[in-house]
């Protein structure tokens, strides 16, 4: 097999046209990741939590949609953006105990909470019910994590 360097790089009108851009209308899931560094303890747990200690989070948004006419559900920069100003900016390099509302720290609590942040952002910019949020993970070390789902939230309590 061998390679070549492309001779021209594909023009819209000439090459392609915009009614091509849009290949299928299948719904699509998205995601980006995001790490950020955060103190926190655990209240009424017996076990080395509940000394103040230190994790490196890294957190996993998966929206889903359909894409529009140029192919795209939602731009990777509008989720990084949502997800920053709405749960990076607020939990990176914090204590997390003073941050989040009243709270046990826990992975499996804040997971709720940050996928409530990111909906309200999807909400407020008017991308939902196109654009829904069907999963956060937060990873607490590299091989633990919670999750919480679309289907999750909306059951009842």
């Amino acid at each position: 097999m061998g390679y070549e360097i492309p001779r021209d790089v594909q023009v819209l009108g000439r090459d392609i046209t915009e009614n091509q851009l849009k290949y299928h209308h299948k719904s699509v899931l998205v995601s980006k990741e995001f790490t950020f560094d955060s103190a926190h303890h655990l209240h009424c747990y017996e076990g080395k939590c509940k000394n103040l200690h230190g994790h490196t989070y890294k957190l996993q948004v998966i929206m889903r949609g359909k894409v529009d006419n140029r192919g795209i559900a939602i731009d990777f920069g509008d989720i990084k953006r949502i997800a920053k100003a709405r749960v990076i900016d607020k939990l990176d390099h914090q204590y997390l105990n003073e941050v989040l509302p009243p709270m046990n720290t826990t992975a499996e609590n804040m997971v709720v909470w940050i996928y409530e942040q990111i909906q309200q952002g999807l909400v407020e910019e008017q991308l939902y019910p196109a654009i829904m949020l069907e999963e956060i993970r937060l990873w607490e070390t590299p091989t633990s994590y919670a999750a919480v789902t679309r289907a999750m939230m909306e059951e009842e309590a």
